[in-house]
């Protein structure tokens, strides 16, 4: 039997079950059955939208880079990010991916005019009152290790702070960290194939 579940992980949790190095893990917050697995990776320090399963159709289908499909990121960075930077992103750029040279492909990238409504991280970024820290949101169709970190990094504004919010059609919205939502295979599948062929 096929169980899907979408997650709100929160900061500074590893994206698996097993124990490591005494940290937090998702075991630690969410209780599923034995052969349910994360699709993809988060990294112990972002946050957001994780799908958990055990439908390895599913999990070939959204881990395989020919089926691109749309990663919405909320991503506050260290200092006053230029349109400028903006335009940069949107356009590519190199970051260092296995020891060589990538250029990301092109994305869309804007500055949120009002901070997004999120949740209160513990701990919270440092706060420096002389720095602003504004809100990024990029919509990616890759996912290299660390990518959105070493794209702002790459235009001189750090990520301080990183949400996924939204996979193609399937969002975090109603869901806190720590949070976890059973959905049934086809509402899932809608959320998530409504504009491809794949069968559901």
């Amino acid at each position: 039997m096929h169980h899907y579940y979408i997650i709100y992980k929160p900061y500074m949790v590893l994206c698996q079950f097993s124990p490591q190095d005494g940290k937090q893990t998702l075991a630690d917050f969410f209780n599923v059955p034995k052969d349910v697995y994360p699709v993809g990776r988060l990294d112990y320090d972002s946050e957001g939208l994780l799908i958990l399963t055990n439908d390895k159709q599913l999990n070939n289908r959204l881990l395989n880079p020919l089926f691109a499909h749309e990663r919405e990121y909320w991503v506050q960075v260290d200092g006053n990010a230029t349109h400028e930077a903006v335009e940069i992103l949107q356009k590519g750029v190199a970051i260092n991916v296995d020891g060589k040279t990538y250029y990301t492909k092109p994305c869309t990238v804007s500055l949120f005019t009002e901070p997004p409504l999120v949740p209160e991280r513990n701990p919270p970024i440092r706060f420096r009152k002389e720095i602003p820290a504004p809100w990024l949101k990029l919509i990616l169709k890759e996912g290299k290790n660390r990518q959105v970190r070493k794209m702002t990094a790459a235009v001189g504004f750090p990520t301080l702070r990183l949400i996924r919010y939204r996979i193609e059609k399937l969002t975090i919205d109603g869901i806190k960290p720590g949070e976890i939502k059973e959905m049934d295979r086809v509402t899932l599948f809608e959320h998530l194939f409504s504009n491809s062929k794949f069968n559901i």
